[in-house]
């Protein structure tokens, strides 16, 4: 029942209204009001009112602004760095090693024989051009398939205006449209062609793309990179492991401070770009290791053999061993992060931990783990953890099998696509050039990809020394060889022995972190602090503002009302100018107004005498009696 009666109320008093005209809520606002300022400006005199009203304005300006600046800064959602200092059993990172060359060059030299014959001639005719050279000098012929697809030129740009581009193994040609840019020399050009690329080179299809090479090492490595990659992508993974190196013969020694460990310690992953790669504390089988001290006695050591007596000529020209330290449940991206380390040299890295936490959104626009990343993670097969190396690589690689048909060889492939080669994807060299330089491409897997929120970084300190010395080589290599192949005869030498030692430098780590630079707490704060400062105002100032508003409101909703009901019926009046009828004029009419007798002759009400006394009354059932039609057509007559 009370609930009833406040409802009813509430009904009333929207009806009603505030009670106030604008300029009575006014007045009664300035003189209620706990604002400095609005007070003056109805109790002063004239010339000081409007001193006071200009005062209030002006400072009432400066608040708004103050605000306006504040609300900007705290939506800019800025971040503060805070470094710390920490001390704890820290987990050893996982530790990748690769060797420099991918493959034995035993085990697929009959793949890369054709290759080989094709750029050992090519090098004679770099070195030593001579025109008139042709391949059917050579027995037995070369197999100048490979060349057509992706053929070497030499470019002389004596004459910039008219450069000469020269097949190595065909005759001159001036460039045309398709020229380079380079210096008065003859340099070597690399060029990749489309879908006519047995005649690009001499009709200069649009289909074309000359990269420029200031030396011909360059151009050669690259070339050949790019060909071997063709032939090894449509070789079988369980054969591409089989002609890498073992973990048996690559991992001669290992010790993880005072426990001895072996190759079967370590993880085997097929890495592109390596070949076969062994992470050690990968943490996917097995918990993570902990270190215990820092010092190298504390960390892992280990002695490599890379057998740099069966690389590949063209293929790798460095010699070394590749190496990473990273989280557990990372895939290692070596060509990015990675570090030599030199044949016949003892390698110390000392390592130091920085973890990194960023904020998330709104604040930066990082990821937890990757999953409102919009890119399909292609190294989820390996069951790592997101990062944003893999993000861009497959975020690359989708572009590639969606614009070209088939995926490159270095990065791993979406189900239903094949790599790509020369016979199945003739145009596939140019495709790949095209969006590898395509600036749009890579910013959109750019904005695409993010950081993420939580990282692990590993700073290393890298001393190397001469391992081993001339008065111990002759022992160690006996006992190494004999440990590998249990021969006497010392089967391994300086050019391919790599010791390790990695460790934590130091048993503590930073911890860079974001905070956030602005909340809403000093929002709160900074808002009121600007609103006392400039006009001595509080929460319940803003509260007594908002009430005068909705006063406003009200005021401008009865008044609205009333001006619809008013024009309601200035439309009613323009229809019927005259007033209608009152109850009594009605009355009156029907009163004076007499009836007529049709049938019986007889007079109207007003004009019949009255009937003489005695007389019998009249028999009305003989009368027809035929009313006046004034109250309407519907109306009875009495």
């Amino acid at each position: 029942m009370n609930l009833k009666k406040y409802l009813v109320r509430a009904l009333h008093r929207l009806q009603k209204g505030p009670g106030y005209t604008y300029k009575e809520l006014l007045v009664w606002y300035c003189d209620n009001t706990n604002t400095h300022g609005p007070k003056r400006i109805i109790k002063e005199g004239p010339k000081k009112k409007l001193i006071w009203f200009f005062l209030t304005l002006l400072f009432a300006s400066l608040v708004f602004w103050q605000w306006g600046i504040l609300i900007n800064t705290y939506l800019s959602y800025n971040v503060t760095s805070s470094l710390s200092i920490g001390f704890k059993t820290m987990k050893f990172p996982a530790v990748t090693v690769c060797n420099a060359n991918p493959f034995k060059y035993s085990e697929v030299k009959h793949l890369l024989k054709e290759l080989d014959r094709l750029i050992e001639a090519a090098l004679e005719r770099i070195l030593q051009p001579v025109p008139g050279n042709s391949s059917e000098n050579i027995s037995p012929p070369l197999d100048l398939e490979l060349w057509h697809q992706i053929p070497l030129v030499l470019i002389d740009e004596h004459d910039k205006d008219n450069p000469v581009i020269l097949d190595i193994f065909e005759s001159n040609h001036t460039a045309g449209d398709n020229q380079t840019d380079g210096g008065n020399q003859t340099t070597v050009g690399n060029q990749t062609a489309g879908d006519n690329q047995t005649d690009c080179s001499h009709q200069g299809s649009d289909n074309c793309t000359y990269r420029n090479f200031s030396s011909a090492a360059q151009a050669v490595t690259e070339w050949y990179v790019l060909q071997s990659t063709s032939i090894l992508s449509k070789v079988p993974l369980h054969e591409r492991i089989r002609m890498g190196y073992q973990a048996e013969d690559m991992i001669l020694a290992c010790l993880y401070g005072a426990e001895p460990c072996n190759y079967k310690n370590f993880t085997q992953i097929y890495h592109p770009d390596h070949g076969n790669c062994y992470i050690f504390n990968w943490g996917m089988d097995e918990e993570a290791l902990n270190s215990s001290n820092p010092g190298a006695e504390f960390g892992l050591k280990l002695i490599l053999d890379i057998s740099q007596q069966d690389y590949i000529p063209y293929l790798s020209s460095a010699a070394g061993a590749r190496l990473m330290l990273h989280q557990q449940k990372s895939f290692p991206f070596l060509k990015d992060q990675g570090i030599y380390a030199m044949a016949g040299t003892e390698t110390s890295i000392g390592v130091l931990v920085d973890e990194l936490e960023r904020m998330g959104y709104p604040y930066s626009d990082c990821t937890m783990n990757g999953s409102d990343v919009p890119v399909k993670n292609l190294y989820s097969q390996y069951n790592t953890s997101y990062s944003i190396q893999a993000c861009l690589r497959s975020c690359f690689q989708n572009h590639m099998t969606e614009t070209c048909g088939c995926g490159h060889y270095m990065f791993p492939l979406p189900e239903g696509v094949t790599y790509c080669n020369n016979e199945d994807n003739p145009g596939w060299a140019y495709c790949y050039s095209s969006l590898r330089s395509s600036i749009r491409h890579r910013q959109i897997c750019i904005d695409s990809c993010k950081e993420t929120c939580n990282d692990t970084q590993y700073k290393m300190t890298i001393s190397m020394a001469d391992w081993p010395s001339e008065a111990s080589e002759d022992w160690i290599f006996h006992i190494l060889s004999y440990e590998r192949d249990m021969s006497t005869n010392v089967t391994l030498d300086r050019n391919g022995i790599i010791k390790l030692n990695i460790y934590f430098q130091e048993y503590n780590y930073r911890t860079i972190s974001e905070s956030a630079a602005t909340t809403i707490v000093w929002l709160l704060s900074s808002l009121g602090g600007q609103f006392g400062f400039w006009m001595g105002g509080s929460v319940l100032c803003l509260i007594e503002f908002g009430e005068i508003i909705i006063d406003s409101l009200w005021i401008t909703v009865i008044n609205v009302i009333g001006w619809c009901k008013g024009l309601k019926q200035k439309r009613a009046q323009a229809r019927y100018p005259d007033a209608p009828p009152t109850v009594s004029e009605l009355v009156e009419a029907h009163t004076n107004l007499g009836f007529q007798h049709e049938d019986a002759g007889a007079l109207p009400r007003d004009e019949a005498l009255p009937p003489e006394p005695g007389t019998p009354p009249p028999n009305y059932d003989s009368l027809r009696v035929q009313p006046l039609d004034v109250l309407g057509p519907d109306s009875d007559a009495e």
